[in-house]
């Protein structure tokens, strides 16, 4: 036990040399654009809707009437501005900043060009079919913006280390008040199953605290007076007086959640895929309606004809099915995930996902199940069955996850044993008289207490010592049980052609060993703060597209940090859950490779709808150029198409 205590304690020295000292106050605009997102998504839907029943109007009285050129294009203006005009500007301000060869420049190009048709001597009016092709690019990004992650950046209100009161001593009175208002040196209460709103010292009171949220471990940890106390963790069994070292702003539980606010601004958002499409395809098909348009007007002369095959190219080039199809693919592509217990926060996660490399676990919690159980029983003078009984007696009364372990182990109360004067020792362990005997179960300090000769153990975990008047009588050791599926999770991995596993944890390094070598993870690395993991992270991120499992607090800034955040649902910490990309809903570590393997697909499927939406482009737009096509046969090539690609775009909602 010693070693873990002594952990702990270093542990809360390196606090004091964080580098950075600023607050961050970010939960306000997180609140606000979130809703702004939402907002987006309802708007769009509902111009979509206004201008298709404009468009239907403004068709009707072109059929029924007979006007001047201008007056039909204001009456198409209408419908077109209303569902277009987000398009045009994002056009704009791409020109503005240089980024001209963009999906909305595109859109914005061809429709603008099909309304300036109509104005060319002896070419009918092309309005409709403008409006038309701007509704479907904006159906498209519809379903683009479904498919995208809406949960990215609220970590702030969600952080479950965040205390929100902390009780002050002032003037001889308690006063609740917000932490933020304590100065450090005040002096504070911090009651059983409160959070510790600061870093301090315990003045008095003995308690152990879960720390869990901090440090990933599920090992509890006593204070007593004179001990160190981080912000963060969680109080269990005593009232505890606090001086307080640090201001909230520096203190422990602040600082992680700086190091997700950092992680999240080193990442590199990856681009969507039509996004990265649209920019090779773009300046192809502009350069080319440019080229039809110009070549044979020198050659012929016959400008008009040939500017109005220039702008029809660029009409048709327009890829309707691409920009519905493929963001349908990837929706169904999640949907099909979260059939299967993973959820996925986007579109662009799929290609994250297809590409993935090395692959980054946490241990406790991710690998192994993070509750502790009995996982070895070595009695000396009495046999086994007799020792957990003993022990479980003895510890029938304590709120520690220790003692409820073996509780569990030995489950049966309900006999005629007498357990009298139970004495709980504060980071020592329990004595009690068991049947006459004098019975302590604890650490090797409380060996040493009652002189008992202890030894130690070769295997891994926390020893549970049991004396008997004084005479050693054997040892327990409780640990943490290694996931039912976690070494298929890892093999599955290697057989879907990831290169490479790490394991990182903040427990012992002889812990982590006895766990990387039962799982054959290729590396792994011990006693890390959140930070370190940050840090080994980094250094992993260059050998290829890295994806990292955890599940605590303190796996909230790598989640971040990772190209792929991968928590896990069930168990998992909130902040976790939040800051992650993908989030496996069951915990099975063995999802990882399902989820590898549905990406895989999908992205499959995209690309076939791409080939055949281009091919069928090429198609028409030889034919416009020729001048076999007219305008609505290119609209219909590409509402065909865009039939077709939405079918196959289907089959990626149906994973087997």
């Amino acid at each position: 036990m010693e070693n873990h205590e002594h952990k702990h304690e270093c542990e809360c020295h390196e606090h004091h040399h964080h580098e950075h000292h600023h607050e961050h106050h970010h939960g306000h605009e997180h609140h606000h654009h979130h809703h702004h997102d939402e907002e987006e998504g309802h708007g769009r839907l509902t111009k979509i809707i206004v201008a298709a029943v404009l468009l239907v109007v403004a068709v009707i009285i072109e059929k029924k009437t007979d006007l001047a050129t201008w007056q039909y294009l204001l009456l198409f203006l209408v419908p077109y501005l209303v569902v277009g005009w987000d398009t045009l500007k994002e056009a704009a301000e791409g020109l503005v900043h240089g980024e001209a060869l963009s999906e909305d420049f595109l859109m914005s190009v061809a429709t603008l060009g099909a309304l300036g048709i109509g104005f060319m001597p002896g070419a009918q009016t092309q309005f409709p079919e403008a409006v038309f092709v701007m509704l479907f690019f904006q159906v498209g990004e519809l379903f683009e913006e479904l498919a995208e992650g809406r949960s990215r950046r609220s970590i702030a209100h969600l952080m479950d280390i965040r205390p929100d009161t902390a009780h002050v001593e002032r003037d001889g009175a308690l006063q609740t008040v917000h932490p933020e208002e304590v100065e450090p040196g005040e002096v504070i209460l911090v009651q059983p199953g409160e959070k510790v709103p600061m870093d301090g010292v315990v003045l008095e009171g003995h308690s152990s605290l879960d720390t869990v949220a901090l440090t990933g471990e599920s090992v509890p940890r006593s204070v007593q007076e004179g001990d160190e106390i981080l912000s963060g963790c969680v109080n269990g069994s005593g009232v505890l007086r606090v001086k307080t070292t640090k201001a909230f702003g520096e203190s422990t539980a602040a600082k992680i959640l700086e190091l997700v606010e950092h992680a999240a601004e080193n990442k590199s958002r990856s681009e969507s895929f039509i996004t990265r499409f649209a920019k090779v395809y773009t300046p192809i098909v502009v350069a080319l309606a440019v080229l039809v348009a110009v070549v044979p007007s020198l050659i012929t002369g016959e400008w008009v004809t040939w500017i109005y095959r220039g702008l029809l190219f660029l009409v048709v080039s327009c890829p309707c099915a691409l920009v519905i199809s493929v963001p349908l693919t990837f929706f169904g592509g999640l949907g099909g995930a979260s059939r299967k217990g993973i959820l996925i926060k986007g579109s662009n996660l799929m290609d994250q996902l297809s590409k993935l490399q090395t692959v980054v676990f946490d241990k406790t919690g991710t690998l192994t199940e993070g509750v502790f159980e009995v996982t070895a029983v070595h009695p000396q003078v009495i046999d086994k069955e007799e020792l957990l009984h003993l022990a479980a007696h003895v510890e029938r009364h304590s709120t520690h996850p220790i003692a409820a372990a073996l509780r569990k182990a030995y489950p049966a109360e309900q006999d005629g044993c007498s357990v009298e004067d139970i004495q709980e020792i504060a980071g020592h362990g329990i004595i009690a008289t068991v049947n006459g005997k004098k019975v302590a179960v604890g650490n090797s300090k409380l060996m040493e207490r009652v002189g008992a000769a202890w030894h130690p153990c070769h295997h891994e975990g926390t020893l549970i010592h049991v004396a008997i008047d004084g005479e050693y009588a054997g040892h327990i050791v409780v640990g943490d049980r290694i996931k039912a599926d976690a070494a298929e999770a890892l093999k599955s991995l290697k057989d879907n052609g990831i290169r490479k596993t790490v394991m990182l944890t903040g427990d012992q390094e002889q812990v982590a060993a006895a766990v990387a070598s039962a799982l054959k993870v290729d590396e792994f690395h011990a006693g890390l703060l959140p930070a370190d993991k940050v840090a080994q992270v980094e250094r992993l991120l260059p050998e290829g597209t890295l994806a990292f499992v955890g599940d605590g607090i303190n796996d909230a800034p790598v989640l971040t940090r990772a190209d792929v955040g991968i928590a896990m649902g069930a168990l998992g910490s909130d902040a976790a859950i939040e800051a992650a990309d993908v989030v496996l809903m069951d915990d099975q570590p063995s999802k990882i490779a399902t989820a590898v393997k549905i990406a895989r697909r999908t992205l499959r499927i995209a690309k076939e709808n791409i080939i055949f939406a281009i091919g069928i482009k090429v198609l028409v737009l030889i034919l416009a150029t020729l001048g076999l096509a007219t305008m609505w046969m290119a609209v219909f090539a590409d509402v065909g198409v865009t039939v077709l690609a939405v079918l196959n775009a289907m089959r990626a909602l149906a994973q087997r």
